[in-house]
This record gives C-alpha cells, structure tokens and sequence, in this order.
C-alpha cells in the first residue's frame, strides 16, 4: 500500500500519517462539516503530480482549481468517489476522477 494519499477535493498529496494526524490543510473544515474523516476523502491510487510554489500565479493551478489552496504537491486525477456528505454540501462539485456528478 502506498504511503501517500491525494484528497479527492482538492487533490494534495501528502503522507497517510500526516492526513491521519491534521486532516487535508485544505478541506478539513468541509469534512468536518459533513462529519466525515479525512481518510474517507483520500486515496491511495492518483495519476501525475504538478508542484506548486505559488498557485494564486500559476496557470496549471488555475486548471486544476487548486489556485486558492497551499503549495504543494497535487495530483492531476485522483480515483475514487467522495462520501455523498461532502458531495450534497458542495453545489459546483467536479470528481477528480475524470467523471461527472450525476
């Protein structure tokens, strides 16, 4: 099993250990909202991953819509489906999948 976890929100890579301990830096409060863990919102299995130093200026950031959240390491997909919670509280949801929210 991979160490790492990308957020199916955002899509943040970080380690088990640290989303286990603080939660996604980005999305927590929106998991907690729902009242859902933050290792219900992650996963193991992602495709590419896109640095980023300064992603208010960055235009990849801007097409991963990740341009207001923290640098970081992001994932470029990320597999998996949010838990319906945290999908009902977000009205312009996109999957990070690929797929579209029915």
């Amino acid at each position: 099993m991979s160490s790492e976890r990308a957020c199916m929100l955002c899509g943040i890579v970080q380690s088990t250990n640290e989303i286990s301990r603080n939660g996604c830096p980005n999305c927590q409060g929106v998991f907690e909202e729902a009242g859902v863990s933050a290792m219900e919102c992650t996963s193991p299995s992602f495709e590419g991953l896109v640095g980023m130093c300064k992603p208010t200026k960055s235009w990849v950031a801007k097409w991963l819509s990740v341009d207001q959240n923290i640098p970081g390491l992001y994932a470029v997909k990320v597999d998996g489906r949010l838990p319906i919670e945290v999908v009902d509280l977000l009205p312009h949801y996109k999957p990070r999948d690929g797929s579209q929210v029915e």
